[in-house]
């Protein structure tokens, strides 16, 4: 019954999220500040993560598919595979609900327990429609960029191991890369980014939001909606896969 009730405030509070803001003029200045938090700041863990990851993806299966039957071409095509429909989207984003949820959570639950939020709801200003969604709009509108550039960054991370390591040619990993490419592969890894991104912006929200107590629950509530955007980021990726790709 917990987690119906939970399940319950959560819808309860994206209706309160999504009406038209106030003032145009001061939602827009929150939405920049958003995309600055949210977005930008995150763009250097991401190109970290992507360009080594994406050269641990490569030197793995070159050092997998060791028989001489195989080409090496299927390096590429394995690399590109497995960066544009689960690394790039899904690992990216857990990595974003991590850095990101825990300073959405505390950022609303310092501004709940600090009687901030009641000062807002006391002037006639709908609070969760101020604060959550610009935080939606910055992560469904940034969110995206920052995974095509891991789906670079990762390809190319892979291509750079290859021909620093010398386990495969550079020319024939392009060669896998450009074998059976699906333009539909990178609108999945889109619609899977949009849903996680409406999960990043908003679990982490409604843990801050109805967090209850001192600084000490502030943290209880940052750990727990981590937890919870990686757990629901997981189920939502086997669901998105069973009905976009089967």
């Amino acid at each position: 019954m917990t987690y119906l009730e939970h399940v319950g405030k959560y819808f309860m509070m994206l209706r309160l999220v999504f009406k038209k803001p106030q003032k145009l003029h001061i939602f827009y200045t929150a939405l920049m500040k958003e995309i600055e938090d949210l977005g930008l700041k995150s763009i250097g863990i991401i190109m970290f993560i992507s360009f080594f990851i994406g050269g641990v993806i490569a030197l793995q299966t070159a050092l997998n598919l060791d028989s001489p039957f195989i080409p090496d071409s299927l390096i590429g095509f394995a690399a590109k595979r497995s960066i544009i429909l689960e690394f790039a989207p899904t690992f990216c984003c857990i990595i974003l609900a991590g850095k990101v949820g825990s300073y959405i959570t505390s950022s609303i639950g310092a501004m709940r327990v600090t009687e901030q939020i009641d000062a807002l709801e006391v002037m006639g200003i709908n609070a969760l429609n101020f604060l959550v969604l610009p935080k939606i709009l910055a992560a469904l509108f940034f969110y995206p960029f920052l995974i095509i550039l891991a789906m670079v960054l990762g390809i190319f991370g892979g291509w750079l191991a290859g021909v620093a390591s010398g386990l495969f040619s550079g020319a024939d990993y392009i060669i896998g890369i450009q074998t059976e490419f699906n333009s539909f592969l990178i609108v999945y890894a889109m619609i899977k980014t949009l849903v996680f991104s409406f999960i990043i912006a908003t679990v982490p929200s409604y843990h801050g939001y109805y967090v209850k107590g001192g600084s000490i629950a502030v943290g209880r509530a940052s750990t727990q909606a981590v937890v919870w955007t990686t757990i629901l980021i997981v189920i939502s990726n086997y669901i998105l896969t069973q009905l976009l790709l089967t």
